[in-house]
């Protein structure tokens, strides 16, 4: 790496959780936050796959069903019994299920599934993370929402687009309630990455990838490093004065009425 792209070491004694940390956009964020000098807890159910994350961030891996309190609680709680603090909470961690669809056909079962797993975790993590960061006077909470949050898809997840709509809201009023107890709170709105949640989803209905990926102006899919990217600066000083933000890294997706041919 040369020096003109080597990576800056804004977080430096900071202590950084994220969760879904086993792989896609949780693998790449947990390597770029220890790159720039984070002591990385690494929570994912998938015991090998957070193990193996912790093991190449020298971090700390702690398994955790993100939709149960009581291992919430304790994924913060061994952070900062570890580090001594809780500087950055990535709340990553989601799911993208083939049973999601459209309003018609989707079940409820799936519904209540992907919104435990996608919206119910986000505000589970930001209680147990956010008394940390009071007690601290400073911390930054980053939400994982999506760029369909903020516009419509006739490719519909129904339950998937409802619950990164509550993350979004969500994101936005805690941003304002601790703002002035110096706790930021941004959502994150990816559009689509080249993760293998996609990958998988896409490989059952190429007809779908290739309708969605002709409204990205950049004609292209994200890569996880690029949305890390991004999770890095939200994390850093250099973000001070974004809170309570939709922060979209979308290609251009959301602000595009016609793309190029």
């Amino acid at each position: 790496m040369t020096e003109a792209t080597a990576v800056p070491r804004r977080l430096t004694g900071r202590t950084a959780v994220v969760t879904g940390a086993g792989s896609g956009i949780g693998l790449a964020s947990a390597r770029r936050l220890a790159a720039e000098g984070a002591h990385v807890v690494c929570a994912d159910i998938d015991a090998e796959r957070g193990e193996a994350a912790a093991a190449e961030t020298r971090g700390l891996f702690v398994r955790a069903d993100v939709t149960d309190p009581r291992q919430v609680d304790a994924l913060f709680k061994t952070a900062d019994d570890t580090y001594g603090s809780i500087d950055i909470a990535f709340n990553n961690a989601g799911i993208s299920p083939p049973e999601d669809d459209s309003i018609l056909t989707t079940g409820l079962d799936a519904w209540q599934r992907v919104q435990q797993a996608n919206l119910t975790s986000v505000y589970l993590c930001c209680k147990a993370a956010i008394p940390y960061m009071r007690r601290q006077g400073r911390g930054s909470v980053i939400n994982t929402a999506s760029f369909v949050a903020v516009m419509g898809a006739a490719t519909s997840q129904i339950s998937y687009t409802a619950s990164k709509g509550g993350v979004l809201a969500m994101s936005r009023e805690l941003g304002v309630q601790f703002a002035r107890e110096g706790v930021r709170v941004n959502a994150l709105c990816p559009g689509p990455v080249n993760t293998p949640l996609l990958k998988e989803l896409f490989a059952k209905n190429p007809e779908q990838a290739a309708r969605r990926i002709v409204h990205v102006p950049m004609g292209r899919f994200a890569e996880p490093e690029e949305i890390a990217a991004a999770v890095a600066f939200l994390a850093s000083d250099d973000s001070s004065f974004v809170n309570a933000a939709e922060f979209l890294v979308d290609g251009g997706i959301s602000g595009a009425y016609v793309t190029p041919m």
